[in-house]
């Protein structure tokens, strides 16, 4: 399993929200590279970066914060956060990021997104779920919907995607452990699926359980930034499961 340390950018900065709630930020640290070096430093390979300003706006506006880091780190960044028009996607492919990042777009414009998926081909894109009771929430989590979670991971999966991160939104920020029954039924359903579980991971116990059920990766956040779990412990963990994938 993978771990994949997440900054959430507001204004140029790392900032995290509880529940998707823009009005209870906090910001962690002015400089977005720097913390993106800091990981890298520890040996973790992957990011998620998400544009929070781009996902409230509905067009990607913190791209140069994916530009200074894809420049001066090796890590596999996964951008997200307003990616609405082909334009933008190119933008943030042709900036660095190695996948681009999918929620809401996949909801409301699905015949867009699936031209995408003919054109560019499944395996640059990570499709987010963000989930509220078992049912997809789009636009920075401020819209619930009525969709299925199962049935909208399928209908991609149909169309080539591998790569899911689902949140549940009750969990996230909350450092009250993940959703390990919601991700165990995904896993249940769609074996060959590459799972990331994201949100309320607080403990290497939550990341020990997560690898344990099938996760290919876990997203961390606010674990780390309040030193819940250290980054020293993260470096040692993943070296264990890279020694148990080998």
């Amino acid at each position: 399993m993978q771990i994949i340390p997440a900054i959430d950018v507001i204004e140029g900065k790392c900032v995290r929200l509880t529940e998707g709630n823009y009005a209870e930020k906090i910001i962690y640290n002015e400089d977005p590279l720097e913390v993106a070096k800091t990981f890298e430093g520890i040996g973790l390979m992957r990011l998620h970066l998400v544009d929070l300003d781009g996902a409230k706006a509905g067009k990607v506006i913190n791209w140069k914060v994916l530009e200074k880091i894809a420049n001066n780190t090796s890590l596999k960044i996964d951008f997200g956060g307003g990616i609405k028009t082909e334009a933008t996607l190119k933008t943030v492919l042709d900036t660095g990021a190695a996948f681009a990042t999918i929620g809401s777009l996949a909801v409301k414009s699905r015949e867009t997104f699936e031209e995408w998926i003919a054109r560019f081909g499944a395996d640059i894109f990570m499709l987010g779920a963000d989930v509220f009771e078992e049912k997809i929430a789009i636009g920075g989590w401020l819209e619930k919907t009525n969709i299925d979670v199962y049935e909208f991971m399928q209908s991609y999966m149909d169309k080539g995607v591998e790569q899911i991160f689902c949140t549940d939104i009750q969990k996230d920020g909350k450092l009250q452990g993940p959703s390990i029954e919601l991700y165990k039924k995904i896993i249940q359903k769609f074996p060959v699926l590459q799972l990331i579980a994201s949100g309320g991971v607080s403990s290497l116990a939550d990341l020990a359980a997560l690898s344990t059920i099938g996760c290919s990766g876990a997203i961390v956040g606010k674990a780390i930034y309040e030193n819940k779990i250290t980054l020293a412990a993260l470096s040692s963990f993943q070296e264990q499961e890279n020694k148990v994938k080998k």
